[in-house]
């Protein structure tokens, strides 16, 4: 897995204006899809859902978020919620600050790594977790029935503000790190926030660590440099500033502090799927145990695992799928090869500011570079494809595929919980359904790249095929 994983966009279809309601929440672009009706109602269906109560809704820094914080905030109050408006802060750190208050659920308002022209709400429970694909279900349920709470005029409450989120997330950090330690190395540590909602977080985070900082992108005001995925394509920047500054790392974020992405002190990026590989060896290194991840994820981790005595537990793809899984398995760490990691001791969501806390911890205590830290994640070869299909297309081009390729395989070689992932002795292929947006996502991986787009070619071609077929009738 030493180089970044081969990324194509296949486009089959005209751009589309799309609205994508999955377990990661509705997400649509602004001024298509996502009208402030919609966030309206499903506000409103999400207060019925919950029966009222405190909710605490925040945002990133997308030029859109005012308006449609206005919009869900309206929604929320209408069904008798008691909000509480956090503003502009990272997902994760309402996560945790409605554990905190006890609250019954939360709402971010972040489109995460898509476009600047996108935007979503993502759905919280009590705990913190994203709902799962069950009570996804039924909020959607409560949305298309159309039937919200409506309270009285006098029973409607006043919005609270706070501004103490990044405060209580910042001290839950420092109670899980040796602060000490780290403050001792005085690293030189590079970020790239992308403008977005880890813009105050971060920086000041490493400061308290004893880092000399050299920010890039992190002004709230301004709009994103670039896509906010923290891949290696988009942290050329963030290279350049490693390199120049002579830093020990680079970190990147995504737009609201779920996803981080890692720059080696030699000005290497690295692949997305390195930031769990990475926190699982380090987890795994203190104590054995489980890592939860999903499907789509490297097989670097079970190498991992198997090094340090301990297994992998895989899931459907989606933030809830893994979080729940950490949470009832006790695992010692989980996430997705998106550069989302859950460190359970913190919290049961993905935290990007305190997976690079974590790392710098490591890097501390070994005293020891981040490229040999790097060094130590075994090698693969992973070729990442995204083909673009109308949603009613996908859903029947998946279901052929199923029923074709099962046919043709042993028994043990294909897992179908979430869409079609095919284990041969040479690698594994993933073919499965964007939960963020309207496309069919291949995954192919095997010790070598010839193998791994061998196998990409192969799942891009029956699913062409069965395009086809779909255009046919």
């Amino acid at each position: 897995m030493c180089a970044a994983p081969r990324t194509e966009q296949v486009w089959f279809d005209e751009a589309m204006n799309v609205l994508k309601i999955s377990i990661s929440g509705v997400r649509g672009i602004i001024g298509a899809t996502l009208t402030p009706e919609l966030v309206v109602n499903f506000a409103q269906a999400f207060g019925t859902y919950l029966d009222s109560g405190k909710i605490l809704v925040c945002r990133d820094t997308r030029p859109s978020g005012a308006m449609v914080r206005s919009a869900v905030i309206s929604g929320l109050i209408s069904t008798g919620c008691e909000v509480i408006d956090l503003g502009i802060c990272p997902t994760p750190s309402m996560q945790l600050l409605l554990r905190e208050l006890g609250a019954k659920g939360g709402i971010a308002i972040s489109g995460g790594h898509n476009p600047e022209g996108w935007n979503a709400l993502k759905f919280v429970r009590d705990d913190g977790i994203y709902l799962n694909a069950l009570q996804a279900s039924e909020l959607l349920d409560v949305f298309h029935q159309n039937e919200y709470s409506k309270r009285p005029w006098n029973q409607l409450l006043p919005v609270q503000k706070r501004s103490d989120a990044i405060d209580q997330h910042l001290s839950r950090l420092r109670e899980n790190l040796q602060v000490d330690s780290i403050r001792r190395r005085r690293f030189v540590v590079a970020v790239d926030c992308c403008n977005g909602a880890c813009s105050e977080i971060t920086p000041r985070f490493l400061e308290e660590l004893g880092c000399k900082v050299v920010p890039i992108n992190d002004s709230g005001s301004e709009r994103f440099p670039h896509e906010p995925n923290p891949t290696p394509s988009n942290m050329q920047q963030l290279r350049a500033l490693v390199k120049a500054s002579g830093a020990d790392i680079g970190f990147a974020h995504d737009a609201d502090g779920e996803r981080l992405g890692i720059v080696t002190e030699k000005a290497l990026s690295l692949s997305e799927e390195y930031t769990l590989a990475i926190l699982s060896l380090i987890k795994l290194s203190e104590k054995a145990g489980v890592v939860v991840t999903n499907l789509s994820t490297s097989r670097a981790i079970d190498e991992i695992a198997a090094r340090y005595g301990g297994s992998v537990t895989r899931t459907p793809v989606g933030q809830a799928y893994v979080a729940e899984t950490v949470k009832e398995m006790g695992a010692v760490v989980g996430g997705e090869g998106s550069g989302g990691v859950i460190l359970p001791e913190i919290q049961f969501s993905h935290d990007s500011v305190a997976a690079l806390g974590k790392i710098l911890e490591f890097l501390a205590l070994r005293h020891c570079k981040t490229s040999d830290l790097a060094g130590s994640v075994p090698e693969f070869h992973m070729v990442k494809r995204n083909l673009e299909f109308s949603l009613s297309a996908i859903f029947a081009i998946i279901q052929e595929l199923r029923t074709s390729i099962e046919s043709e395989v042993q028994r043990g070689e294909i897992d179908l919980s979430d869409g079609i992932k095919l284990s041969r002795p040479e690698g594994w292929i993933h073919i499965r359904d964007s939960n963020t947006e309207s496309m069919i996502r291949i995954i192919a991986e095997a010790k070598e790249s010839v193998q791994a787009e061998s196998l990409a070619n192969w799942a891009q071609a029956r699913v062409r095929m069965a395009g086809a077929r779909m255009n046919d009738r």
